[in-house]
């Protein structure tokens, strides 16, 4: 069997994590959960007990984050971390 061989890193970078918080749904019931795909929309809607929605609108791209390393002696070393580039999403 051959050696596994790294050419990246295994740690998560979760600098630029996001986080979103609805404190509007908060203790709400939910009564059911709708996955909506086609060609262009793309959403999940949550519906509550109290007949409102929470709807999360998909928008597919792509995202790049270049990291420059040094891998000399078997680990990895960061030089650089370059700005992410991201695909332009439509407006609509």
């Amino acid at each position: 069997m051959a050696d596994n061989k790294r050419t990246h890193s295994t740690e998560r970078h979760t600098s630029l994590r996001e986080l979103a918080d609805f404190p509007e749904v908060k203790d709400k019931i939910i009564d059911g959960v709708e996955v909506s795909s086609d060609l262009e929309y793309f959403g999940i809607t949550i519906t509550f007990q109290d007949k409102t929605t929470l709807t999360l609108i998909l928008e597919p791209c792509v995202a790049v984050s270049p990291v420059l390393a040094d891998w000399t002696d078997g680990e990895e070393k960061v030089i650089k971390k370059y700005k992410p580039v991201r695909s332009k999403v439509p407006t609509t």
